[in-house]
């Protein structure tokens, strides 16, 4: 069994400590609580307070919690209701268009799985939640690019890997392929990441309208792009999947 750091486990009670009862508290209580030494307390808040998850009141010398501790707490907030008000509707697009349907957000410079809807068939599939998918080549990350300046900038950066004969890679031309994506509301990647595979790709925005996702459909390219061109059911099939996503979040309609 691994062993525990004690030094993040004191931590860990600290930030619990804070949570509750008066919430902002002495140097003097949070050490007496914990049964730590003052030197100890003070050492492990103060790196604490460097990272932003704890703050000193200047008057009082009292420490309550931080904002960078809400800032995680909202980003951990907004994944989880994003996958709860998309379950419905992944679900019904993934019966509709008999194809995989992913749910993807930004993290790490790419786009983390954090939903999957199998193929509605018997064939044997693998769960991809917790996956990541580069920004640049798939349909998700590219939705992603186009309406997350976060997502811009990292995209932008970052090398952008061929994978395929098809992968779009010079700067200039990746520019072109975004401002239509944001032209006409949904992306493609048709065997730009994986050959045989093709996906179609809408954003979902929060009630900021905030782009906080994207939903795709993803299957052979032969179903979902025969002879070459996107099916047009599939296209409006994934627009309606976000949009109805987006209300949902709050956002009304686009």
């Amino acid at each position: 069994m691994a062993k525990n750091i004690q030094s993040l486990e004191r931590a860990a009670a600290m930030l619990r400590l804070l949570a509750g009862g008066e919430r902002r508290l002495g140097l003097s209580d949070i050490a007496s609580s914990l049964g730590l030494a003052k030197g100890t307390a003070h050492g492990i808040l103060r790196t604490l307070q460097l990272e932003g998850f704890v703050e000193q009141n200047a008057t009082s010398g009292r420490y309550q919690l931080g904002a960078e501790l809400l800032r995680l707490g909202n980003s951990y907030l907004d994944v989880h209701e994003l996958r709860a008000r998309a379950l419905v509707w992944t679900d019904d697009l993934a019966r509709s268009s008999g194809e995989s349907v992913h749910l993807g957000v930004l993290h790490q410079h790419g786009v983390l799985i954090v939903h999957h809807v199998f193929r509605p068939d018997d064939s044997r599939q693998v769960l991809e939640v917790g996956a990541m998918q580069p920004l640049h080549s798939t349909a998700l990350g590219k939705v992603l690019s186009a309406y997350d300046p976060v997502a811009h900038s990292e995209v932008m950066e970052a090398e952008r890997r061929s994978f395929t004969g098809r992968t779009v890679t010079a700067a200039d031309e990746f520019e072109a392929m975004l401002d239509l994506i944001r032209a006409q509301g949904w992306a493609a990647d048709a065997e730009e990441t994986w050959e045989g595979v093709a996906a179609v790709s809408a954003p979902i925005h929060d009630r900021r309208r905030m782009p906080v996702g994207a939903v795709a459909v993803t299957g052979a390219v032969e179903r979902v792009a025969p002879g070459g061109v996107l099916r047009p059911e599939l296209i409006a099939a994934v627009r309606d999947c976000a949009r109805a996503v987006s209300r949902d979040l709050g956002a009304g309609r686009f």
